[in-house]
This record gives structure tokens, C-alpha cells and sequence, in this order.
């Protein structure tokens, strides 16, 4: 197999040197105004690694420690005969690109992948989709963990689109591309984008736009929730700690709370996402299930 670098002048045993041009570039796009800069991000673990490269992201390098080449063997012989270089890394040099406790010991550098709202917004007015669009609306979530989650799951309900509006996280952050589990190369990802543009392009394709607010008092399970749900909806979602703003409320169709049966308080971004997009996932699928 063809190791890109071990040759190179700071390279030492077959290893990339900690000085080389090129881990010096990756080792920048842990922060976000050089990702922004340089439109490039990580992607870590053989999944994201896989599913960049399967998904025809721009992968431009690929890092890897010996026993991550020696365990997922196939997948790195794949990206090298795509003409892809990869780099072999100490186990020290991989955890600081990972920026986690224990690295899978495979990380690319992948170009962006998010698109304009305008694309996604003709996608959803065109026709012969299987089901009526399904859009995610992420307002100021901050926690990247949470963003991937929600990402993973809007790609597992079979939704259109993932749109990051106002002050929420970078799709591109470590943590949320690790906890999209690759969903971030499945499916349209709309970067930076405004709220209020967002849900003003939308309606004007036909989408109706829903709030998931605790505050409301029509809940999940009315009947005539279930029975709007099975149109073209955009789901908004709001910040972990304080949820939708009246402001932002008021820019949607329709607020509906999760339901809440038990004693807990209330349910986590993620978990409430889920339910709110599996409810519309079944409901458009409905009239396909009655025959």
C-alpha cells in the first residue's frame, strides 16, 4: 500500500512528523474560523470515514494510527486506490485531530457539504418524491452532541433537509459530525442560515411549519395534529436549555408540546426530536400502510 509522506523530510519510522505541512493543515480545522476559512473539516471513526468517501464528499487526506490500518484494512486500501493519500499517525498525533478520549484512529479531511437554502427549497418543490417533504429547523441549539443527534435521526425519519439557523452550533464541529454517525453526508445540510428565511422559503413551497414547544397546549397525539403532520412539514426545534422563544414560536404554523405521561420534567432536544419526526414519518406514510 502507497503511504503518502513517508518520505517526507519530517517523517521518522513510516510515520507522518508532527511538523509535516500537512498535519499542520488538519490540525488548524479543529477551529472553526479555519474551517471556515478553508471550507474543510474532520471527519472521525471508519463510519464517517466511510460514508464521506462512499457518499462522493471531497476527501482530501486521510489519517490513520497502524492498528486502525491493520483493523479496518479494506476501507483503507478503498480510499488509497481512489487516489486519496493517506497518512500514518502516531497515537498521540490522533488524539490531538480527534479531540476525544479514545479515537477510532481514522480521520479524514473532507471539504463542506452543506448547501443553500435555495437548493433545498427547489428540491422540495419539485414532484416524485415518495413522501411529502419533512424538514428539521435547529434554532440556536448549542450543544454538538445534541445537533448530531438530531441530524441522525432526521436522516433516520427520512427528512429532506437539516437546516442550522441563528446562533446554532457548526454542523462541522468534531463532536456533531461524530454523533451524526454520518448522517451528515445522507442527506441536504443548510449551514448559517436565518430563521425567519427559513421558515418564509419553506412555507412558500408548501411546507407548514410546527414549533415543538412544551408551552403549548395542543399536544403530539391530538388527532388533528396527526392528521396536518401527514403534509409537508418543517419541524423547529429550539435551544436545550430555554427552548423556543415567543418570537420564534410566532414564526411558526403551529406549536405542539410532547406529551409528557410520567413525572419527568420534560425530555431532552434529542429525544423529543425523535418522537416529533417519527410521528411525521408515520403519518405521511399512512395512506401508503392503508393501501
Amino acid at each position: 500500500m502507497r503511504v503518502a509522506g513517508s518520505t517526507a523530510t519530517h517523517d521518522t519510522g513510516g510515520y507522518l512528523g508532527a511538523r509535516s505541512p500537512r498535519l499542520k493543515a488538519a490540525r488548524r480545522l479543529t477551529k472553526r474560523a479555519f474551517r471556515q476559512r478553508e471550507r474543510a473539516f474532520l471527519a472521525e471513526g471508519p463510519q464517517a470515514v466511510a460514508e464521506a468517501f462512499h457518499c462522493g464528499a471531497r476527501v482530501t487526506d486521510l489519517f490513520v494510527t497502524a492498528p486502525a490500518r491493520s483493523r479496518h484494512h479494506d476501507l483503507v486500501a478503498e480510499v488509497d486506490a481512489g487516489g486519496i493519500p493517506v497518512h500514518v499517525v502516531n497515537g498521540e498525533i490522533m488524539e490531538e485531530l480527534a479531540q476525544t478520549v479514545t479515537p477510532q484512529g481514522l480521520l479524514a479531511v473532507c471539504g463542506f457539504v452543506d448547501v443553500p437554502l435555495s437548493e433545498v427549497t427547489a428540491g422540495l418543490s419539485g414532484t416524485g418524491r415518495a413522501q411529502p417533504g419533512l424538514v428539521v429547523l435547529l434554532a440556536n441549539v448549542r450543544d454538538p452532541g445534541n445537533a448530531g443527534t438530531v441530524l441522525r435521526t432526521a436522516d433516520a425519519a427520512g427528512a429532506h433537509a437539516v437546516v442550522f439557523a441563528d446562533a446554532s452550533v457548526d454542523p462541522y464541529n468534531g463532536k456533531c459530525v461524530r454523533a451524526s454517525a454520518g448522517s451528515l453526508f445522507h442527506l441536504p445540510v443548510v449551514a448559517a442560515a436565518r430563521l425567519e428565511e427559513a421558515t418564509s422559503a419553506l412555507r412558500q413551497v408548501g411546507l407548514r411549519i410546527v414549533a415543538a414547544d412544551g408551552r403549548a397546549g395542543r399536544p403530539l397525539d391530538d388527532p388533528g395534529v396527526q392528521a396536518r403532520l401527514a403534509g409537508p412539514t418543517a419541524w423547529m426545534f429550539g435551544n436545550e436549555a430555554w427552548g423556543l422563544p415567543p418570537e420564534l414560536v410566532a414564526l411558526a404554523d403551529e406549536p405542539v408540546a410532547v406529551p409528557i405521561y410520567g413525572r419527568a420534567e420534560s425530555l431532552n432536544l434529542a429525544a423529543a426530536a425523535a418522537v416529533c419526526l417519527y410521528a411525521s414519518a408515520r403519518a405521511q406514510r399512512m395512506p401508503v400502510d392503508q393501501g
